[in-house]
């Protein structure tokens, strides 16, 4: 179990050694490659040494002293060991942002810009589709318009209605008029009243239908 602590420990080193060539080496891409393949294998043997040392560990006596050192020992190499792992993924993320820039920075440099007539703009439809689209919010303003003074109309002769029904029973009233002449005049303002409310809604659609097929 010693020597596999050493060996493992050497492991560590020579990974950081590798890790300080790749920072320098940045020409060559050919050569980044096999420097990188070189540190994860040497990080997938210092994954396998842990696990052969946590089994080692495993058969030590519990009271044993040794058994916890040794258990530090390995924990602090399977730090280092999954430190040096995530730094080679970002080192791996780093690399493949700078080709992918470098190649659109290429393939920029090399593009020829030409006129491209499926992307031409023509101002004057542009003007002519905005002039249409002017007129029609004011054609919609001016419907809106007159719907809402038909509106005010009906609730107006809503409230003459009402005056005049009210009248109408007073002088029902001082009168003396008979049951089924007074029945007569409410059926007449019940009527008058959905006449109304059916010219609203009526109005309204109208209204709602022109702001749809307009705009």
């Amino acid at each position: 179990m010693e020597a596999l602590y050493h060996k493992t420990k050497q492991s560590i080193l020579e990974i950081e050694d590798c890790f300080q060539k790749l920072g320098k080496l940045r020409q060559s891409l050919a050569d980044t490659n096999m420097i990188e393949a070189e540190i994860q294998d040497k990080i997938n043997l210092v994954k396998k040494n842990c696990d052969r040392l946590d089994i080692f560990i495993q058969k030590e006596p519990a009271t044993s002293p040794r058994k916890q050192n040794y258990k530090l020992k390995i924990d602090e190499l399977k730090y280092d060991c999954s430190h040096f792992q995530t730094s080679l993924q970002k080192c791996q993320m780093e690399k493949s942002r700078k080709m992918k820039e470098e190649r659109e920075r290429e393939e920029l440099l090399n593009r020829r810009f030409t006129v491209n007539k499926d992307t031409a703009i023509y101002i004057d439809y542009s003007v002519e589709h905005q002039k249409s689209l002017q007129s029609a919010n004011r054609g919609v303003d001016e419907l809106i318009y007159s719907g809402s003074s038909i509106l005010d109309n009906l609730r107006d002769q809503k409230n003459k209605l009402k005056g005049a029904r009210r009248k109408l029973l007073d002088i029902g009233n001082t009168l003396g008029l008979s049951s089924t002449t007074m029945k007569y005049i409410e059926r007449r303002a019940r009527e008058d009243k959905y006449i109304l409310i059916g010219g609203m809604l009526v109005t309204l659609i109208v209204i709602i239908l022109v702001i749809i097929y307009l705009i």
